[in-house]
C-alpha cells in the first residue's frame, strides 16, 4: 500500500523536473535565433556563456525558422554574428553538408551571398 503513493510522487516530481529543462532549451533556442537574426553579438556571446554553453556543440542542433545559424546570418545580413559563428566553428564542420545536403559555401554562393565578411571568414576556416 506504502509503494503506490511513493511511486506517484516520484512519478509527480520527475515530470516537473523534466518539464523546464525543454522549455529553457527552447527558450535558449529562440534567443540565439533572435540575436543571430539583429546581428548582436555581444548579446549572443554573453547567452552562450551564461547557459555554459559551446556554439560548436550545438550549432547542428539549432534551426532559425527552418534554416542553420549561419544561413540566418546571412540572410538577415548578420555579417558581425555571422563571422562570430563561423570563427567558432570546427573547419569540419563548416565544410560538411547541411541538412539538405548543401555546403554553407555552395549555399551561399547560389544565393548571391558569395563575397562578404561571412563568406570570408568561412573560407579563412575551410582553406578555400
Amino acid at each position: 500500500m506504502r509503494l503506490l503513493p511513493v511511486a506517484i510522487a516520484a512519478l509527480i516530481a520527475a515530470s516537473s523536473v523534466s518539464a523546464p529543462a525543454v522549455a529553457n532549451t527552447e527558450q535558449l533556442v529562440a534567443n540565439i535565433c533572435d540575436y543571430v537574426q539583429s546581428d548582436d553579438k555581444n548579446r549572443l556571446r554573453k547567452k552562450l556563456k551564461e547557459s555554459r554553453v559551446k556554439l560548436r556543440n550545438v550549432y547542428s542542433s539549432i534551426s532559425c525558422d527552418g534554416s542553420s545559424l549561419l544561413r540566418t546570418a546571412y540572410n538577415s545580413s548578420a555579417n558581425d554574428v555571422g563571422e562570430f559563428i563561423a570563427k567558432r566553428m570546427p573547419s569540419s564542420d563548416l565544410a560538411a553538408p547541411e541538412a539538405d545536403g548543401t555546403t554553407i559555401l555552395d549555399w551561399a554562393a547560389a544565393n548571391g551571398h558569395d563575397g562578404g565578411p561571412i563568406t570570408a571568414a568561412i573560407k579563412d576556416r575551410v582553406g578555400g
